[in-house]
């Protein structure tokens, strides 16, 4: 497992009830997914020969990239000696860098897209300012969590989003998208799993709320025109279909008031599909995977019931205390996960509340507000 942040620690959890044996490696010791695996290795994934000597002591038979910041190219060379990459090592490759991803979903295979262009220096960076046009959205081609990600609404503030997009960057790739702002009304995540035997399948469409590039809030099934979700399925299954492989994909959109726009794609589980952890589906989002990349086959997705997922951050750097579980444990119709990261920062997500209604009587929004509540009552000290 190359990667042992929360999503990973579920991941692990998944694999294991299925008869696996699973070493996380990270870039630190102590990581979530490593709490729970039967052993990890602690190295900087971009470091080629670490990785390398990490593959050679286990012999693994599968690879499960679950960070974007991977030294790629050794991917494919374990894929060449007939070591399962998941989905593969093209799509590891394509999604670690949104200049290739990008480039593939609107050029060659002609996704609706917004307008964008590259900049790796100020120079470039205020040329494609002015050819896309303000506002715009300005990201690292590499990042993870939202880092270096803003909205650029004068020009007054493009030095700043210039370095904080550079400051931003992860690993040696230092190069600026810039994106035309799109006009809509909500964000989805369609989680979408293709299995090696048997067709390709979307779980319910996940709304979501972002702030500083992070999310915040998730709540599942999102309502969405019934074209418009044929047209994301479509994009979807374009797209992975081109980079191949079989495991859980989360496939971000824009829904305008007229279209639907592809926006970017993550080869493994989602955050924001923490919120089937609240039982919303037959398989959460990592069991999903975990089935898909041992080939085991998935028959159906089921939807249960509405649920929603809402993030407990923190507020400084330091070692994380809990207050507050009592009291969100008391809450009905409700759980709550802690991740376990053994450090703090400013608006590092330590944890997840979940709140869902069996019933069918809670409207989304009050769902939503419950889930905020709860999030709310747990503190990180």
């Amino acid at each position: 497992m190359l990667g042992s942040g929360e999503l990973g620690k579920e991941v692990v959890i998944a694999l294991q009830r299925l008869g696996c044996t699973v070493i996380a490696c990270d870039a630190y010791e102590g990581a979530p997914a490593m709490q729970v695996a039967d052993g990890f290795e602690v190295f900087s994934m971009l470091d080629g020969d670490a990785l390398e000597r990490a593959v050679r002591k286990h012999s693994p038979d599968i690879i499960v990239p679950e960070v974007e910041s991977i030294r790629t190219d050794k991917l494919y060379d374990f894929e060449g000696e007939g070591i399962q990459v998941t989905p593969s090592a093209k799509a590891a490759n394509f999604t670690m860098n949104r200049k290739l991803i990008r480039d593939l979903a609107a050029k060659d295979l002609g996704l609706r897209t917004a307008p964008y262009a590259y900049a790796t220096n100020i120079e470039e960076f205020e040329s494609a300012v002015e050819e896309i046009g303000l506002p715009c959205v300005v990201k690292p081609l590499m990042s993870s969590s939202g880092k270096g990600q803003s909205v650029v609404k004068d020009a007054s503030e493009l030095e700043a989003a210039f370095n904080y997009a550079m400051e931003g960057s992860r690993g040696d790739l230092k190069e600026i998208i810039v994106e035309g702002f799109i006009d809509f009304h909500t964000e989805i995540t369609l989680l979408t799993v293709t299995q090696k035997e048997g067709e390709t399948l979307f779980c319910a469409p996940i709304g979501h709320r972002q702030e500083r590039g992070d999310y915040q809030e998730s709540w599942q099934p999102c309502a969405m025109d019934n074209a418009q979700l044929e047209e994301a399925q479509n994009m979807a299954r374009k797209v992975t279909q081109a980079l191949g492989g079989a495991g859980i994909w989360g496939i971000e959109f824009f829904l305008g008031h007229d279209a639907v726009y592809f926006s970017e794609l993550s080869p493994r589980p989602h955050d924001t599909g923490m919120v089937t952890l609240a039982g919303t589906q037959n398989f959460n989002e990592f069991e999903l995977h975990a089935r898909a990349l041992l080939g085991l086959n998935i028959p159906a997705i089921e939807l249960r019931y509405p649920g929603v997922s809402a993030v407990v951050l923190a507020e400084k750097e330091g070692v994380p205390v809990y207050s507050g579980m009592e009291l969100a444990a008391a809450q009905p119709q409700s759980d709550f996960k802690i991740f376990g990261k053994p450090t703090t920062r400013p608006y590092r997500r330590m944890a997840v509340a979940l709140a869902y209604d069996r019933t069918g009587e809670e409207s989304m929004e009050a769902l939503r507000a419950r889930a905020a509540r709860i999030a709310s009552l747990i503190t990180v000290h």
